[in-house]
């Protein structure tokens, strides 16, 4: 098994979800597109923006053997610049986009997505039930799953000294635990810990719950190694840090060099992420873009997300041939699928995500 770092941060380890409300939409979306289940591929071109080290490097050259389909692969750094990139114009050539769903749900609303056409998209019976109910698109009308996970607390217990079971084991570290711990640092993210420890929805848009989570981020702030969300797992390798918040999938990077690190979901609660297929509604390319995402959700191509990126992925057939040796390497991979849903779904906010960029803005430049 090949171990693939994602060194940048991609769908749950993004930036700030900056996105308010584009007036750049095109329009597209009020009529489902009737696309021709004959078409011939080969006539078709296809280009596809996904975060770098995500997908199989020879991703384009078997996709292209199966369908015929010449197929470019572009690279994004975050949903940020994928988003900015789709809004900026009416046509951004790009046929298939991946991002996180609160940011699908986005593009969605705006029109920039179409209607996905499942008779072209057959191997959607691979996924789990649950994948095709999950809050920020019912019914995956506009995207499909790829991967999905939630964020928690990774640690080493030679360095905590104890297994930790709540967000306060961050928020409020024992004293000899301050300087060994760190959080994220993009806006949603940043205030889930505060959010749950509270009580509260990691989706809230109440003034006065927000405040509060701002106070205590203001409080945890002094007691932080670091705001980190990409080299996190590094500093437990290396015993800086004895304590982090993390997404699964990334603790599973330390767990790899150190397989003392553990990783849990506080009893609180967390969120629940999801990184997704999107087919452009400004797609000249539509039967091609739908012949790809049922080429990704095949269970074999799938698999090799959970066996390089180690993250899992909401395709039943791919996490059913999993070795069990990688689970047992990696406890996060059997994180099930009622325990996933047991956890928050991040959605889109609309004009109120500003609410966030405001506080994590506020909180990061406070000394």
């Amino acid at each position: 098994m090949t171990t693939t770092r994602r060194i940048v941060a991609a769908a749950a380890g993004t930036i700030a979800l900056a996105f308010a409300v584009s007036s750049c939409s095109s329009g597209g979306g009020d009529a489902v597109e009737t696309l021709d289940p004959n078409a011939d591929l080969s006539e078709q071109t296809l280009t596809v923006s996904i975060w770098a080290d995500y997908s199989p490097e020879d991703l384009a050259e078997k996709f292209e053997a199966e369908t015929g389909v010449k197929t470019t692969i572009v690279n994004h750094t975050t949903n940020e610049d994928i988003v900015a990139k789709l809004t900026a114009s009416a046509d951004s050539g790009i046929d298939v986009a991946f991002v996180s769903g609160q940011y699908a749900q986005a593009l969605g609303e705006q029109g920039l997505l179409a209607e996905l056409d499942k008779g072209l998209i057959p191997n959607e019976e691979n996924l789990y039930p649950e994948a095709l109910e999950l809050a920020y698109d019912p019914g995956n009308v506009y995207s499909e799953p790829y991967a999905w996970g939630t964020t928690g607390l990774c640690y080493r217990p030679d360095l905590t000294g104890y297994d930790p079971t709540s967000w306060n084991d961050l928020l409020n570290p024992k004293p000899e635990l301050v300087g060994k711990t760190t959080m994220l640092s993009t806006d949603r993210w940043l205030a889930e810990p505060a959010l749950k420890a509270a009580g509260n929805s990691i989706n809230t848009t109440d003034d006065d719950e927000l405040a509060a989570a701002k106070e205590q981020l203001l409080k945890t702030k002094s007691t932080l190694l670091a705001y980190d969300d990409t080299t996190f797992y590094s500093k437990l390798v290396s015993g800086e840090a004895a304590m982090v918040q993390a997404w699964d999938g990334w603790c599973n990077y330390g767990i790899a060099e150190d397989p003392s690190i553990k990783f849990v979901v506080p009893e609180e609660g967390s969120d629940l992420w999801v990184d997704t297929m999107t087919v452009l509604e400004s797609s000249k390319n539509k039967e091609a873009a739908m012949a790809f995402l049922n080429y990704i959700l095949d269970p074999e191509v799938q698999t090799w997300v959970a066996e390089n990126i180690l993250y899992k992925v909401p395709n039943k057939a791919a996490m059913e041939a999993l070795d069990p040796a990688l689970i047992e390497s990696y406890p996060t991979l059997g994180i099930t699928v009622d325990e996933l849903m047991e956890q928050e779904a991040i959605v889109d906010l609309g004009e109120d995500t500003l609410k966030y960029v405001d506080l994590n803005a506020e909180v990061l430049a406070t000394n």
